[in-house]
Parts: structure tokens; sequence; C-alpha cells
């Protein structure tokens, strides 16, 4: 929320961190529930009265409303927020109309689910801050686990960062004299050693057959680098 005194039903709402979170299928209500243990206020929407009773008691707010009417939107404070979260991922309508009317009460950052590529070419046109694909970036992740060298493996468009194990001609040498930068093209970022904690990882770190590496830098060469653990 902005950077000024809020309220909600009456009730002083904190002029940041205060997030609103509608539709409260399994992505919003995970969105919400994750929100809340950082410690955000969370005003949580839902059309179906059973779903906002289900849930009464675990965010901050929750309320029954249809969100795809600006009215209603406007009645429960939806234009106090700067950020919103649209959940909303099977109805592509209503999908669209309530990030229409979030953007037309002046909501600084929407945030929406998208179920499809032509959902989400839809919601960027009417101008959605940012568009999330939650099971097409999944799959993604999991494909490149499942064909590389990697346990884990997050992209941001062009760049990524992976888990992985150090090749092992890398065995016994510090990444100094490994020269893995030099050769690969991507920077070590932590080094976990055996059962131990990950450590940032210096010139003089040195690696070793069971250790586990943090890995960034453009996408193909932590994929080829990967490759050769």
């Amino acid at each position: 929320m902005a950077n000024q005194d809020k309220t909600f039903n009456g009730r002083k709402m904190p002029s940041r961190d205060s997030v609103l979170v509608i539709g409260l299928g399994r992505f919003g209500f995970a969105v919400a529930r994750s929100l809340t243990q950082q410690g955000h206020e969370v005003l949580a929407v839902d059309h179906r009265p059973e779903i906002v009773q289900q849930y009464a008691s675990d965010f901050t707010h929750v309320v029954c409303a249809n969100a795809t009417d600006t009215e209603a939107l406007r009645q429960i404070g939806a234009e106090q927020f700067d950020v919103a979260v649209v959940g909303i991922g099977t109805d592509l309508e209503a999908s669209v109309l309530t990030v229409l009317s979030l953007l037309d009460l002046g909501v600084d950052e929407v945030w929406a689910k998208a179920v499809s590529g032509k959902h989400a070419a839809i919601l960027e046109r009417v101008g959605a801050t940012r568009v999330i694909r939650p099971e097409s970036q999944m799959g993604k992740r999991v494909a490149h686990m499942v064909a590389g060298a990697m346990t884990d493996f997050v992209e941001f468009d062009d760049f990524a960062i992976a888990r992985t194990a150090p090749p092992q001609a890398s065995h016994g040498k510090t990444l100094q004299d490994a020269q893995l930068r030099a050769q690969f093209g991507v920077t070590i970022v932590a080094v976990k050693s055996g059962r131990g904690e990950f450590e940032y990882a210096t010139a003089g770190t040195t690696l070793g057959p069971d250790d586990e590496l943090i890995v960034s830098g453009p996408t193909a060469k932590v994929e080829s680098f990967c490759a050769t653990s």
C-alpha cells in the first residue's frame, strides 16, 4: 500500500507491506499464505462464500465479493492498495475483467495468473504489470532438472541460476585454479560441502566431489556447465 495510513472497514492497515489477493484457488491461497508467513497483511477476496468462510482465520481480512465489479472492489477498499495479485485462472473473462477493474481503480501493480499463452497475451495487452504462468514455469524447471545434471533450476528470461555438482576436472582445485568462469562463462555464487551450509564462493574455495554449487549465468551457459558435472 502507499506510504500513508489507510483503513479497511474502519480499521487501520499499515502503510506498507499490504497486498490484495483475489481468487483463493490453489495459486491464490499459496500466494496469500506465503505473504502472511512473511509478515505481510493480506486482504483476500473470493466470490465463493464457502471458500471465504474456510479461510476466514487464515489472513488479515477475507471478504466475499465479485472482483469483476469495479464498484464492489471500491467498496472493499481495493483502490487503497498499491499491489494486487489476481489468482483467477480457469475463468478467462473474470480474470481479465478483474485486472481491468483494478487498473481502473488506480492500483499501481497488478500481478495476474494465466493458464495459457493466449490468456497471458490478453492480460499483458490489457495492462497487467506481471503475468505468471505457474504450470508452464514449473514445467520448464522440472524439464531442466530431469534432462540435466542439476538438482534445482530457476530461469529469469535468458539468465538462470542452478544447483549442481562441480565438474570432475575441478575436484581438488580452488576456484582460482579451476578457472570455471573463464571456461564456461558462469559464476560460482556459493558452495556447500557435505552436510554443511552454503557459503559464498571465493577464489580460494576448494571444490570436492561431494560439493554442491550455486551457479549463475546465461541460461545456455549454465546448461552447458551443468552437463559437465
